[in-house]
């Protein structure tokens, strides 16, 4: 079996295999079925934009012991052939008549017996990538067999992350980092804030990321209406806050985290806020422990801003992160997920500065045994201004 694959070596590989098996055992799963892009490529370092086109379903099996097999598009045959995965089966795709659903029925009745029972993640956040109508006939083909809910044991697994994966989001963060830091060149008074967005996507390409899934923000006056809109031609003018969020990848990971900026001479009242905002993250960041839950952090978090004389906005607060921009948990009052050493999260607690606007705050950290590590470099204390 080979010691080398893209990304990490292959022992990285091996290992989340090893931990999935582990916890199958535990569900009494014989099997694991995985098709999307993110649980594709933490079992095998399969890593590819060609996600984007929808033509064609790609699989990875996942057996109770033993590496993975990989029933795929021969398209990616090459790819995936530079992985530790050497078990490779492919069809001709997309094919109208039969779309993968034969090969991947034969490689299930192979590797699964007869009363075996194959997890597919099916809960929330997750999706199945394949046409409903071939997932069907693969179930009446592969009966007795029968499907169990696989969700939570990739997630217990790919929730807490390697030293590896910490550094690459630690590395993704970084140049984020940087090109936060050029923001001043090029956003300010009398801008559009659609020429902002744009230069700030060059710059974190030119600052290493691999590709920017994720560019978001907004601006107003002491605040902004939503953080996830397009960007409009609209100037910003004195007394906007400018809020820039991202997502840049690299080498499949993440970052996720914003910075405001005032254009102009803060207010007072936008001073404020960002003070509230900053500090209450700064309670969570000497406080957070393992064995809170995503529901302590909300608390925590609305706690502080509430301390400080800000209202906090309403959604979740913070969520985990790795190869997906969002992943699990939640920090909201409903999720009761415990957090545990080694996952990797993002502190985001809103504050309303007045009807329709707001003021959010984000950094990134995975959680230590004594607490959280920052990953994202820290916002400034004091609210930067922009002034031309």
């Amino acid at each position: 079996m080979p010691d080398r694959s893209l990304i990490f070596p292959a022992a990285e590989y091996r290992a989340r295999t090893e931990r999935l098996q582990a916890e199958m055992a535990v569900h009494a799963l014989d099997a694991l079925l995985l098709t999307t892009p993110a649980d594709v490529f933490y079992v095998t370092g399969f890593l590819t934009r060609f996600w984007e086109s929808p033509a064609r379903p790609w699989f990875v099996l996942v057996p109770a012991t033993g590496a993975p097999v990989a029933v795929i598009p021969a398209i990616g045959a090459d790819l995936m052939s530079r992985t530790w995965i050497t078990d490779i089966r492919t069809w001709d795709a997309p094919d109208p008549v039969d779309h993968g659903v034969s090969l991947l029925t034969d490689t299930i009745r192979e590797m699964v017996p007869v009363q075996g029972k194959i997890g597919v993640p099916s809960g929330l956040e997750t999706h199945l990538r394949m046409p409903l109508s071939d997932y069907e006939t693969v179930l009446r083909r592969i009966a007795p067999r029968s499907i169990d809910d696989g969700t939570a044991c990739v997630q217990r697994v790919r929730e807490i992350k390697s030293d590896a994966e910490v550094a690459k989001i630690r590395e993704t963060c970084a140049i984020a980092g940087r090109a936060f830091d050029r923001v001043k060149d090029f956003a300010g008074p009398g801008r559009p804030l659609d020429a902002v967005f744009r230069e700030f996507q060059i710059a974190l390409l030119s600052e290493g990321a691999d590709w920017v899934s994720y560019v978001a923000g907004g601006a107003g006056p002491d605040g902004y209406g939503d953080v996830i809109s397009p960007a409009t031609p609209t100037p910003l003018d004195p007394g906007d806050i400018l809020m820039l969020d991202t997502g840049a990848v690299r080498d499949g990971y993440f970052c996720d985290f914003d910075r405001n900026y005032a254009i102009g001479t803060a207010s007072d009242t936008a001073r404020r806020t960002h003070h509230a905002l900053w500090n209450a993250t700064e309670d969570v960041l000497r406080d957070l422990r393992p064995g809170h839950r995503a529901c302590d952090v909300h608390r925590m978090l609305c706690d502080g801003l509430t301390r400080r004389g800000a209202e906090p906005g309403g959604g979740r607060l913070g969520h985990g992160l790795g190869i997906t921009l969002t992943e699990w948990p939640s920090f909201t009052p409903l999720d009761q997920t415990p957090l545990r050493a080694g996952m990797v999260l993002t502190l985001e607690p809103g504050a309303i500065v007045a009807p329709g606007r707001m003021i959010v705050h984000e950094e990134n950290i995975v959680l230590r045994e004594n607490g959280p590590d920052l990953l994202s470099p820290r916002a400034p204390a004091e609210l930067p201004e922009l002034v031309g």
